[in-house]
C-alpha cells in the first residue's frame, strides 16, 4: 500500500531531516580534518571541514592555530595576504614550516590565489583587501567544495560555517617592572548554526592549553 504526501508534507519532512542532519553529531569521515582539542568546541561539528568556510575576527593567532592540527597531520597549508607573520611564532603554535606556503602581498589577487592554492592545500588562511562580493564568495566556495580544502578567514565571510569573534583579550605574567608575557586568554563568541556561545581559549608560550 502506498502512502502519497502532498507538497506541503514533503516541505515539512525535508525541513525535519535537516534539523535531524544539523542535530546529529559529526561522523569520524573524510569531510573532518584534524582540529586542536582546545578549539573543537567552537566549531559546529567539533571540527573543521573540507569546502567549508571558517571566520576569525580579532586574532591571528587563533586563525593559525585553528590550521596547527591540519598541518601536524602532514597536509599542506597556506596563509594569505600577511606580510607581518612571525615565522617563529607560526612554528610555535604548531605549524610545519616545510609544508607552509605564503603569499604575504598579494594586492587585489588573493582570492583567486586561495582558490588555485585550494587545489593542493588542505587548508588556507587569507586576509582578504576587503569584504568579497557575494559572486567571489560563492565562486570560491564551490571550489574549495570541489576540492576538498577548508578556508579559514580573517574578516567577515558571507555563507561561513562558522564565525569567531575575539570580545576579550588578556595576557598575564608580567611582574611591577620585570618578567614576560606567558599566558594569552582569549575570549571568543562563536556563531553558527547552533547559536551564539561564549568560549575560552588559552595560550601558554605560545601554544595552546586547556582551560
Amino acid at each position: 500500500m502506498f502512502e502519497y504526501v502532498s507538497m506541503n508534507q514533503l516541505a515539512t519532512v525535508r525541513s525535519l531531516q535537516q534539523r535531524i542532519t544539523e542535530m546529529q553529531p559529526l561522523r569520524l569521515d573524510e569531510r573532518a580534518l584534524p582540529t586542536p582539542p582546545e578549539l573543537r568546541g567552537l566549531l559546529p561539528g567539533g571540527a573543521l571541514r573540507r569546502g567549508s568556510v571558517t571566520t576569525v575576527q580579532g586574532s591571528l593567532q587563533l586563525g593559525l592555530a585553528l590550521l596547527a592540527a591540519v598541518s601536524a597531520s602532514g597536509a599542506w597549508c597556506g596563509v594569505i595576504g600577511v606580510p607581518e607573520l612571525g615565522i617563529e611564532a607560526t612554528a610555535d603554535l604548531g605549524l610545519s614550516l616545510e609544508r607552509l606556503v605564503l603569499v604575504p602581498s598579494p594586492g587585489t589577487h588573493g582570492l583567486g590565489i586561495a582558490g588555485t592554492l585550494s587545489e593542493v592545500l588542505s587548508a588556507v588562511l587569507i586576509r582578504p583587501s576587503g569584504e568579497p562580493r557575494p559572486d567571489e564568495a560563492a565562486r570560491l566556495a564551490a571550489r574549495l567544495r570541489d576540492h576538498g580544502a577548508t578556508l579559514v578567514v580573517l574578516g567577515p565571510w558571507q555563507g561561513a560555517e562558522g564565525n569567531l569573534r575575539v570580545t576579550a583579550s588578556r595576557w598575564s605574567g608580567l611582574g611591577f617592572g620585570h618578567g614576560m608575557l606567558q599566558t594569552h586568554d582569549l575570549t571568543v563568541e562563536s556563531r553558527d548554526r547552533r547559536g551564539p556561545m561564549r568560549h575560552r581559549v588559552r595560550f601558554a608560550g605560545g601554544r595552546l592549553q586547556p582551560c
